[in-house]
């Protein structure tokens, strides 16, 4: 779920600045946008027979997590179990799910539309780029090689599918002290020290290497894993909270985007 506290952070930046947004998790095999949102239940149909999408902290928003049969509550704990049912489905019926999601929600009018997706380069993205016009791409690599070398394929293959990439995120880039508020790089940062591919180690040296901007780091942050879990985002969380590092971190990625794609920031 990590992987997208970002995505649904950065869409609530917009949003609760008055641009006009929406977040449509294409997440087919682990959606967790309704969870990050507090958002549950199957969304209504217009009189078009569109999914109206579900909305909350002034976001919209649509996910095949809300189209999946609801796990019922605990009769003495109240709460909902954690749903075991996997999601086992081939290659077309996750590009017939992704027709839907893309074609068959009625988002009414909309400034941006952001679209979480999975990690990797395989079905989804590829039908994405075939049924819509992508404005742009935002890379989310954490510092350990092995994620940036995937990151570093998404980037190829936005280039291929000539898909502007608007820059890379370094997520999970420290550990901030919550006490002295001290910065512990706890995982592989080859920005930051000698390997022997040296210039063309770590994340910023990757964005360099292929002409990326890098917009930015996001902390590993328990509080905002905490958010997460709640179904409150740290960017709602934390709105009247006086300087809040964990705040502005995705406040200025959201303005660097934003600016990208022609949004009005203020």
């Amino acid at each position: 779920m990590l992987n997208n506290v970002l995505p649904v952070n950065l869409a609530l930046s917009f949003a609760r600045r008055g641009i006009r947004t929406g977040i449509l998790d294409t997440d087919i095999f682990g959606p967790s946008v309704p969870t990050l949102l507090n958002l549950s239940g199957e969304p209504r149909l217009d009189e078009n027979n569109c999914l109206v999408p579900l909305t909350n902290y002034g976001l919209k928003s649509m996910s095949m997590g809300y189209l999946l049969p609801q796990t019922q509550a605990d009769s003495t704990t109240g709460e909902l179990p954690m749903d075991t049912t996997p999601i086992s489905w081939r290659g077309l019926m996750v590009t017939k799910a992704m027709h839907q999601l893309l074609h068959s929600v009625s988002w009414g009018p909309l400034d941006v539309l952001i679209l979480d997706l999975p990690p990797g380069t395989g079905d989804v993205q590829l039908t994405i780029n075939q049924e819509v016009i992508i404005d742009g791409a935002v890379i989310v690599s954490t510092p350990q090689d092995i994620a940036l070398r995937d990151a570093v394929r998404g980037i190829g293959m936005f280039q291929k599918m000539d898909v502007p990439v608007l820059g890379m995120v370094r997520n999970m880039a420290y550990f901030a002290c919550p006490q002295c508020g001290h910065q512990t790089r706890i995982f592989s940062h080859g920005d930051n020290h000698h390997h022997t591919h040296g210039e063309n180690h770590g994340v910023v040296a990757q964005c360099k290497r292929l002409g990326v901007d890098f917009l930015g780091d996001i902390p590993l942050d328990a509080q905002v894993c905490e958010d997460a879990d709640r179904g409150v985002p740290t960017v709602v969380a934390e709105e009247n909270v006086e300087r809040s590092a964990r705040r502005e971190a995705f406040l200025g990625v959201a303005e660097q985007v934003a600016r990208k794609i022609g949004l009005d920031w203020r």
